[in-house]
């Protein structure tokens, strides 16, 4: 179980990630003065794991000349604020609602607590996109790092323009927000063309030129390509390598990628199936509109004389819909955790109530009174407190309500944890509960009521933490089987840059989005999840939903595996919910537009019966549980033994699969 390595590894790991980061900054502070080229004021930057209680300065992004190369460069204005502009615009009240867990050697406050300076090499920079009508400016380095820059003004076009005289760049022809820088790709078609040694003209102009017109007119660059080629072969004399062969090799590296990969999966047992990329053209996304809160008026019509929920699915629908009015939540959570019966009436609540309280501090007193020597008889029970204890100091620490030393709310956090394990033997404690526990905590400030909304949570959620893995490998292995049939070129990509195991979303499935989203948005984004609307894995389909809008970023910037991580880790609070969850429900919509078209594995992850018996049908939870291991690997899937599939390993390599889980959960 990737969580019970102990300390000295998990600094290891964490060590060895940040190697290239350190050496890179001690590059990047050397004593020389540099000259700066072109300054933009009112500009916030944020870069990977900022925190949410740091107060972000309002700085100057530059381009500056050093004698190692010349750099974007993020000075802070320590006297001005991010709370002094955020009445001017409203947007700047996104910067100051993220929250990140720590921070980056390139970025922060020194050891004086001042601000630091932050660079950016050219030659590391790969691309960057705008977003927000010119309100942000992503940059995206070669090894997966993400910047994110706010502009007070709007004026990120502006810092553009002041770009295009220092680096090449080209926009994307897939995403007209992004764009490309050409450094490394003119470098490469340079050294191509050199080699055939066909043109009187400087190379490097040549090469320029033919990439930016291949850009702005494919064909007709192409066919000129080819014909001063061809005049070249035909009347100069011949080159050391056939120049049919080498123009070849050049055009063979921008090949189209197939868009209906086939994989093979091998889960645990070590047999293998091949998921097909069928050819399902799915129609248009339908646009999902989201709705309005659940409010008080509308939750009290639900109710009879009694107190029962009349219309729980009514109430269901509006909460997927548009989430639940703030004052309401403590009240409704309770039934979407199951808690309470829809069903109960007042006086049925009170009672359960009653009985609850005394059953949770009847195991909370099992615990409070082991003895030191029953301790030392008891290596599990020894194991999981001092997990308990280290997580619960470190778990949301920024957030007010945790806050601070010898903080109550602590102690109710760890008596809680450790009552679950009076409540839950089998299952104990595993690193990333204390995560779904906090925000419960948060709301409820009740530990009795925010103990079983915790134990409804972990009934939801609990194969995510078995010691075997079974169920976070079957939803990384069903995440993939839905990305071959809504995104196959993304599939594919992903599997032949070493990440089609998925690695990368471990983090996203273990605690449902948690550190993902800000404190706000996940509240609304669990009860949107507890609806079990439109399908019971929804939350697959916010993956593909959130991998879909960074597919082209993936793709053309050509990260493998460590940026592809890097990059996912770097998206924390910087994924818009509301935008999310419509295009998820699109996908949603468009799978179930085409449903006799769809494989089984894809119709099991939206909620529907497999046409072929070889997969069970709804029954019991047995059965159910049965439904899900099999909708894990494509059992219904011929077996085949095909020499041409890449495999994407999920249970044989474990030593693979235990570094990818630390990497992108740490």
């Amino acid at each position: 179980m990737w969580d019970s390595c102990d300390e000295s590894e998990c600094r290891e790991l964490n060590s060895t990630r940040t190697t290239t980061d350190r050496t890179r900054l001690e590059m990047f502070e050397p004593m020389e003065q540099g000259k700066d080229l072109c300054i933009h004021t009112g500009v916030v930057l944020h870069g990977a794991n900022a925190r949410e209680d740091e107060v972000h300065s309002s700085g100057t992004l530059n381009i500056v000349e050093y004698s190692f190369g010349k750099c974007i460069e993020w000075k802070p204005v320590e006297d001005s604020v991010v709370s002094e502009c955020q009445d001017q615009d409203p947007e700047w009240s996104l910067v100051d609602t993220h929250t990140r867990r720590t921070r980056t050697n390139s970025e922060g406050p020194d050891s004086l607590g001042r601000t630091r300076t932050v660079k950016i090499l050219f030659s590391d920079l790969k691309s960057f996109r705008v977003n927000h009508g010119g309100q942000q400016l992503i940059f995206m380095q070669r090894d997966g790092t993400t910047y994110v820059a706010f502009f007070q003004l709007a004026n990120a076009e502006s810092f553009i323009n002041s770009l295009k005289g220092f680096i090449k760049f080209v926009k994307s022809r897939s995403d007209k927000n992004l764009y490309l820088v050409m450094d490394e790709v003119e470098t490469v078609l340079k050294k191509s063309f050199a080699e055939l040694d066909l043109f009187q003209e400087n190379t490097s102009d040549y090469v320029w030129k033919f990439v930016k017109n291949l850009h702005n007119r494919p064909y007709e660059t192409t066919m000129e390509a080819f014909s001063k080629l061809a005049d070249i072969w035909l009347y100069k004399e011949p080159v050391k390598r056939p120049v049919e062969e080498a123009v070849a090799d050049l055009l063979n590296q921008s090949l189209t990628i197939d868009p209906h990969p086939r994989v093979s999966v091998s889960i645990g047992s070590g047999e293998e199936y091949e998921v097909i990329g069928v050819g399902v053209d799915l129609p248009p996304r339908p646009p999902c509109p989201r709705g309005a809160p659940l409010t008080q008026e509308q939750w009290e019509k639900c109710k009879d004389r009694e107190g029962r929920i009349t219309d729980p699915e009514a109430i269901k629908e509006i909460i997927f819909r548009g989430g639940i009015c703030p004052s309401l939540r403590f009240e409704v959570w309770k039934f979407l955790l199951n808690y309470y019966p829809w069903k109960s009436t007042h006086n049925e609540r009170l009672e359960l109530k009653r009985k609850k309280t005394d059953e949770y501090f009847t195991m909370k007193l099992q615990w409070r009174t082991f003895t030191t020597a029953q301790e030392s008889r008891f290596s599990d029970y020894r194991e999981r407190k001092s997990l308990i204890e280290k997580d619960v100091n470190r778990t949301d620490r920024t957030h007010p309500y945790y806050a601070g030393d010898n903080n109550p709310h602590l102690e109710q956090l760890y008596d809680i944890l450790m009552t679950y394990i009076m409540y839950n033997f089998d299952l104990g404690y595993v690193q990333g509960m204390s995560d779904l526990l906090s925000p419960i905590l948060f709301l409820m400030d009740n530990e009795v009521d925010a103990f079983w909304c915790f134990v409804g949570f972990m009934d939801k959620v609990s194969t995510n933490f078995e010691m075997d893995q079974k169920g976070m490998k079957g939803q990384l292995c069903q995440l993939y089987t839905l990305l071959c049939t809504t995104e196959p070129q993304l599939a594919y990509y992903l599997n032949r840059h070493d990440s089609g195991n998925m690695f990368f979303c471990f983090r996203w499935l273990l605690v449902l989005f948690k550190r993902e989203f800000s404190a706000i948005d996940i509240l609304k984004l669990w009860e949107i999840l507890w609806t079990d609307l439109p399908c019971k894995n929804f939350h697959l389909l916010i993956c593909a939903a959130i991998l879909d809008t960074e597919k082209n970023i993936l793709i053309e910037n050509n990260y493998g595996f460590t940026e592809i991580l890097k990059h996912i880790n770097d998206l924390s609070l910087h994924i818009e919910l509301p935008w999310t969850i419509s295009k998820a429900e699109g996908i949603y919509y468009q799978l179930i537009s085409v449903e006799h078209q769809i494989p089984d594995d894809i119709r099991v992850i939206i909620g529907l019966e497999p046409l072929h018996k070889s997969l069970p049908m709804n029954g019991s939870d047995d059965e159910a549980s049965s439904n899900n291991t099999r909708a894990n690997g494509p059992h219904n899937n011929s077996r085949r033994n095909s020499t041409g599939s890449a495999n994407v390993k999920l249970g044989d390599d474990e030593v693979s699969f235990e570094r990818g889980l630390n990497l992108s959960y740490m």
